[in-house]
């Protein structure tokens, strides 16, 4: 095994991680995000998107563990990153939690990619 699949296996399993943080702790991703939820229903999209779609895409590619779903997760947060660069701009919302989360995107996804 390389050292590049290693660090995409890494990927995913963060991937999964910080679906499993949302989904069974979703009021702790507010200071992080700056998602303010209103009663269970906001909880439950919390959980819902940012717990079990992560979960979910990180889960899969470790299932199908195959170049093209490494490479798929890898543009998804390609693209991730792309829009929030862009739109911390227009949002004026430049702030160390947008840009650590902008890094963090960008590392993962070319990690990814190759």
């Amino acid at each position: 095994m390389t050292l590049i699949e290693i660090l995409q296996i890494a990927v995913a399993i963060a991937t999964i991680l910080t679906g499993v943080i949302s989904l069974f702790w979703p009021l702790k991703v507010r200071g992080f995000t700056g998602l303010e939820v209103e009663g269970g229903r906001g909880i439950t999209e919390i959980r819902a998107v940012l717990g079990g779609f992560f979960v979910g895409l990180g889960a899969a590619v470790l299932f199908i563990n195959e170049p093209a779903a490494y490479l798929t997760l890898g543009i998804a947060y390609l693209v991730v990153a792309a829009i929030r660069t862009i739109s911390m701009f227009v949002d004026k919302s430049v702030v160390q939690s947008n840009v650590i989360s902008v890094i963090t995107e960008v590392i993962f996804g070319v990690i990814l990619v190759f």
